[in-house]
């Protein structure tokens, strides 16, 4: 490598472009890493597993445990290079651009909650205590992740749901702790369940439908709106 080229260890370069710089330099094709390795070199970077993600759609393979079995569930494997970001001319490869109205367009449509765990935006989680839920966008399929940015493709996610559905980050449940779980449910409730299975989407009623669109305004104009529903309820 020349010393005219770009370095990783460059912090003003992007984080996208230095991630890929990491993999080139320190990992290589054929090469195996963890997630925990590459945070550790690239510092300071929020969200830094998703812009690893964001290599993909510019032709990176990376792989996981559930795509390459002889990985262990916190190794990565670096398949293959695609596109040179580094590059000027290849800054932007694979990224895209999801439009204002097609963002609002889905966060309507799905009741300002994430489609896959239900909570909607600043709730607190509750297995998780004092974090609370930021809303972003998906894909309905994230192996399809940045092909294209129509609403029919993208579902609302909590941030939390995002990472763990693009295998990146944490330890998906397995089948059969889901399967307990499941098993536990009344009998009413798992003909319910079985219904949002069948159509792919838990339909939400009018009260959850208000709670998402309360939930996404600002806190001055939560806090208006549950007292004139206090006294609206009272009167």
């Amino acid at each position: 490598m020349s010393d005219r080229e770009p370095d990783w260890r460059n912090e003003s370069l992007g984080a996208r472009v230095r991630v890929a710089l990491w993999l080139r330099d320190e990992v290589g094709e054929g090469g195996t890493f963890s997630k925990a390795r590459l945070r550790g070199a690239i510092r300071g970077t929020e969200q830094v597993d998703r812009r690893m993600r964001d290599l993909r759609p510019a032709g990176w393979v990376i792989r996981t445990y559930r795509d390459k079995p002889s990985l262990q569930p916190d190794q990565l494997y670096l398949e293959a290079m695609g596109q040179p970001i580094w590059e000027p001319e290849h800054r932007a490869a694979g990224l895209r651009q999801i439009s204002a109205k097609t963002r609002r367009f889905v966060y309507e449509r799905d009741g300002h909650m994430c489609r896959r765990c239900g909570v909607s935006a600043g709730e607190e989680y509750a297995d998780e205590p004092g974090t609370r839920a930021r809303l972003t966008l998906g894909h309905v399929n994230p192996h399809n992740s940045g092909s294209t940015a129509n609403a029919e493709d993208l579902i609302t996610e909590c941030a939390r749901c995002n990472e763990t559905v693009r295998h990146l980050t944490g330890v998906q449940m397995t089948k059969e702790q889901v399967w307990d779980r499941v098993r536990e449910l009344s009998a009413r409730h798992k003909q319910e369940l079985l219904k949002w299975m069948g159509d792919d989407r838990r339909p939400l009623n009018a009260a959850e439908k208000a709670w998402g669109l309360y939930r996404q305004l600002p806190a001055v104009a939560r806090e208006e709106l549950a007292r004139d529903l206090q006294a609206l309820v009272e009167s």
